[in-house]
C-alpha cells in the first residue's frame, strides 16, 4: 500500500507561481513512478509530469515544459511540483498519483494510488 498526502495548492493571478508537495508512505521504493494527474472544470484528466524513483527520468507534459518542473529528494518519498507563470488554464485540481509504469499515467491517466488532491485556482 502507498499513501500520497499532497498539500500546496491555493488561488493565484494569471503568472503567478505555486508549489504542490507529495508525501509518500508505504512500499514507494524502487521501480514505483510519482506523479501529478489534474482534473479540469471540464473533468477531463489530464497527466502533467511524474518522476521515477529508479532513476529519476522525467516525464513532462508538453504544454507545461518549461513552466512546471517536478523533483523528488534523495528519500524518494516526497515529490514536488514547482509551477511558475501559471495561466488560467491551469486551474484544475491536481491529484498525486503513484504507479508502477508511467505509461498508465500519461496515457491512460490511471494509477495504482492516489491522494486526495489539491486544488489551483488561476484568475486573469
Amino acid at each position: 500500500q502507498v499513501r500520497l498526502v499532497e498539500s500546496g495548492g491555493g488561488s493565484v493571478q494569471t503568472g503567478a507561481s505555486l508549489s504542490l508537495s507529495c508525501a509518500a508512505s508505504g512500499h514507494t521504493g524502487m521501480g514505483y513512478y510519482i506523479g501529478w494527474i489534474r482534473q479540469g472544470p471540464g473533468n477531463d484528466r489530464e497527466f502533467v509530469a511524474a518522476i521515477s524513483s529508479t532513476d529519476g527520468t522525467i516525464y513532462n507534459l508538453e504544454v507545461t515544459k518549461g513552466r512546471f518542473t517536478i523533483a523528488q529528494n534523495n528519500a524518494k518519498n516526497t515529490v514536488w511540483l514547482h509551477m511558475n507563470r501559471l495561466k488560467p488554464e491551469d486551474t484544475a485540481a491536481y491529484f498525486c498519483a503513484a504507479d508502477g509504469d508511467v505509461e498508465n499515467m500519461r496515457r491512460l491517466k490511471r494509477a495504482d494510488y492516489w491522494g486526495q488532491g489539491t486544488r489551483v485556482t488561476v484568475s486573469s
